[in-house]
C-alpha cells in the first residue's frame, strides 16, 4: 500500500503540532523530571519525530532572538514583559537561569531551567518531601499529627518556646493536634499559623497560603494583620495582603485524607490543574473555549483517569494520549 503525499503532509503536520506543545510544556515554569522523560520517550519514537523537534525549535530560537531586539528597540515593552514574567511575593518559584543540555538522539540543544528537573531553590533543605499523588504522616511531639499531601515539603524546627513547628515550603498539610497539649505552629510564606488544639490545614501553591480551621481555633499573623479563625473557618494571604475571614465546609476541604477531590463550580482549568498535582504526566488543556466552564464533582485520587473520561464527555473533548502520562484535551 503506497502512502500519499497528502498523507505525508498531515503526519508532518500532527509530529510538528506534537512537537510545539512539548516545546512548550518544556519551557513552562512548572516541568517535572517525568515530563523531561515523556518527551525523550516521544523524541525516541522516529526519526521524524527528532527531525520535526528540531525545526520547531529551531523556529522559536529564530523568534526569541527577534523577540529580544525588539525588547532592546522598545522600553516601554520591555518594562511590561518584564512585570508580567516577574514572580511576584514570597514563595514563588525562583528560577537559577537556564542549563543547555544536549539531547544526542536528536542532534539539537534544548534549555532546561534546573529548578523545573528538581525541587525548586525554596524547597532545598527540607526535611520530608512527598511526590506526585503520594501522601505521608508524621507524628511530632506531644504526639501532634502532620499530614503531608502531594507534592508536599517542610522544614522541621522549634519555635522561640522550644515547642514543635515546621515551615512549608510548599503544598499542603494538615495537623491534627490532642486536646490540651502544647502550642504548634506552620510557617507558610509571608505568615504564621498557631493552634494549641483541633485541627487545621494549610496549603501553599503559587505564593499564596489558605489557612482553614477544621476544629478548635487557628491565629495566623502576617504583617497585614491578625486573623483569628474558629472552626469552619478560612482565610488566604500572599506577601502583602491578607483577605478576611471565610466559611468552609470542613468535608470538601479535607476530601483528599479521605482520597478524594471535591470541586463545587470550580472552572476546568482550575479542576485540570489540581489533577496534574496528584496524576504522573501532565494534561494539557488545548481547547481555550471551555477553559472556564463550571465543574462540581467528587473524584476518587485513585482513579482520575475515570474523572478525566468524565470531563472529557462533559465537555466534549477530544483526547490524545503520547508518551510519559501526557494527555491533550481538545
Amino acid at each position: 500500500m503506497k502512502t500519499s503525499a497528502n498523507d505525508n503532509a498531515d503526519t508532518t503536520n500532527d509530529l510538528h503540532n506534537e512537537a510545539r506543545v512539548w516545546l512548550r510544556l518544556l519551557t513552562s515554569t512548572d516541568v517535572k523530571s517525568y515530563d523531561v522523560d515523556g518527551f525523550r520517550r516521544w523524541l525516541s519514537l522516529s526519526p521524524l519525530h527528532k527531525a520535526a523537534f528540531g525545526e520547531v525549535k529551531q523556529r522559536w530560537d529564530k523568534l526569541e532572538v527577534a523577540s529580544k531586539a525588539y525588547l532592546r528597540t522598545h522600553p516601554d515593552a520591555a518594562i511590561e514583559h518584564k512585570r508580567v514574567l516577574q514572580p511576584s511575593g514570597l514563595g514563588r518559584r525562583a528560577f537559577l537561569g537556564a542549563a543547555v543540555t544536549a539531547t544526542a538522539a536528536a542532534g539539537v540543544a534544548i534549555v532546561y531551567p534546573p529548578a523545573r528537573l528538581w525541587p525548586a531553590p525554596a524547597e532545598w533543605g527540607a526535611d520530608d518531601r512527598t511526590g506526585t499523588g503520594e501522601q505521608r504522616t508524621l507524628t511530632f511531639a506531644d504526639q501532634v499529627s502532620v499530614t503531608l499531601n502531594t507534592q508536599t515539603s517542610i522544614r522541621r524546627g522549634e519555635n522561640s518556646h522550644r515547642k514543635s513547628s515546621i515551615d512549608l515550603l510548599a503544598g499542603e498539610a494538615a495537623i491534627d493536634l490532642p486536646a490540651g497539649g502544647a502550642s504548634f505552629a506552620v510557617t507558610a510564606g509571608a505568615g504564621r499559623s498557631f493552634a494549641q488544639s483541633g485541627s487545621f490545614e494549610v496549603r501553599y501553591l503559587d505564593g499564596k497560603v489558605c489557612v482553614s480551621c477544621l476544629e478548635g481555633a487557628v491565629r495566623v499573623e502576617h504583617p497585614a494583620g491578625l486573623r483569628e479563625l474558629k472552626a469552619r473557618q478560612q482565610t488566604v494571604y500572599d506577601a502583602v495582603a491578607a483577605s478576611g475571614v471565610a466559611k468552609i465546609e470542613p468535608t470538601n476541604i479535607s476530601a483528599w485524607r479521605r482520597g478524594e477531590l471535591v470541586f463545587n463550580e470550580i472552572r476546568l482549568i482550575d479542576v485540570l490543574s489540581e489533577i496534574n498535582r496528584y496524576r504522573p504526566g501532565r494534561v494539557v488543556l488545548m481547547n481555550k473555549a471551555v477553559q472556564n466552564g463550571p465543574v462540581s464533582g467528587r473524584f476518587l485520587i485513585a482513579s482520575l483517569d475515570s474523572a478525566l473520561a468524565q470531563l472529557q464527555q462533559m465537555f466534549d473533548l477530544h483526547a490524545r494520549r503520547l508518551p510519559g502520562g501526557l494527555l491533550f484535551l481538545s
